[in-house]
């Protein structure tokens, strides 16, 4: 309890601190100061709720395929709904943004559904195969939003959606992300469902968890989560695949006991990232998915190695 509460007490500075991060001096003028509650109060509750809930959506996506180097980013969902998002731009420019957010959602169902279904028809001796099938899923979908997005010449339309960044997020954008917060307390309500689904249909069935159900309440969570930050702050790599990783380190498999963690360190994580991001080139901004994208790689990679060890 002590470290959870430590670690409450620094994502908390963290945020503090974004507040105060930025070109304007919020004590210059009083012009100057209504920034914090137009944007920088919105920009750091947005980047704390789409960390929390990115990282829940990995967990999930881990639990649905029971399999722990995968999540939204490596298994096709954000890339169908950013083809959803692609198709909007081509033919209805003019739609609103919750046109876009239940269109996003929509074609990330079909991405994360389509994505188990491959799984089902695929002959798995190691648990390798399974981010190996996502990643190349995933290029074949990527390869096909670039090819559509050339020919109607999008390329740079849709390369301002899909990359990670909190710059345009202000009053009145970015309010859809308490949707995903809402979903995380219902993760949160539903973990010990999850955590048996985790272990397998038979297993699930026979400890009177309705199986079927489960899955597409955890297909739907994803795919909402994941069509909300695209729509809202594009792609942000790695979140879902190393958080989850990192806390069950230390935590196990229990959602219930590991979830509020997993939410914790995910939101410290992407503020981290986010903070870095506008220090680097001060006064101008690095895009977060290219931060997160690095230190995720990173983290992914100690976290293999560990594991190797724990093997030998």
């Amino acid at each position: 309890m002590k470290a959870f509460l430590l670690t409450l007490g620094l994502v908390a500075a963290l945020a503090v601190i974004s507040l105060f991060v930025g070109v304007a001096d919020l004590s210059a003028s009083e012009e100057n100061y209504s920034l914090l509650f137009l944007t920088r109060i919105p920009r750091t509750l947005a980047v704390l709720l789409a960390g929390s809930s990115l990282a829940i959506a990995g967990v999930i996506m881990q639990m649905l395929a029971r399999n722990k180097f995968v999540e939204p980013t490596t298994t096709g969902t954000v890339e169908w709904a950013t083809l959803g998002i692609l198709l909007l731009l081509i033919f209805a420019p003019e739609s609103s943004v919750m046109v876009k957010l239940i269109v996003a959602c929509l074609f990330a169902v079909v991405g994360a559904v389509s994505f188990l279904f491959l799984l089902s028809r695929i002959r798995i001796q190691s648990e390798v195969i399974v981010p190996l099938v996502g990643i190349m899923y995933s290029g074949i979908m990527s390869s096909t939003i670039t090819f559509i997005a050339f020919q109607y010449d999008l390329i740079q339309s849709i390369w301002t959606w899909i990359q990670g960044d909190f710059s345009m997020i202000m009053r009145g954008r970015y309010e859809l992300l308490w949707l995903s917060g809402v979903l995380c307390i219902a993760a949160y309500i539903t973990a010990n469902q999850f955590t048996l689904v985790g272990l397998g249909e038979s297993v699930a069935k026979n400890l009177g968890v309705n199986y079927r159900w489960i899955v597409i309440w955890g297909v739907c969570m994803v795919a909402v989560i994941s069509g909300i930050t695209v729509v809202n702050a594009g792609v942000i790599p790695f979140l879902g695949l190393v958080v989850p990783n990192l806390v069950s380190v230390f935590m196990g498999d229990n959602l219930r006991k590991s979830l509020p963690w997993i939410a914790l360190i995910g939101a410290g994580l992407v503020l981290a990232c986010d903070l870095l991001a506008r220090t680097l080139r001060y006064p101008y901004e690095v895009p977060i998915g290219i931060i997160m994208g690095v230190f995720g790689s990173v983290i992914f990679l100690s976290i293999l190695l560990h594991r190797n060890r724990q093997y030998d």
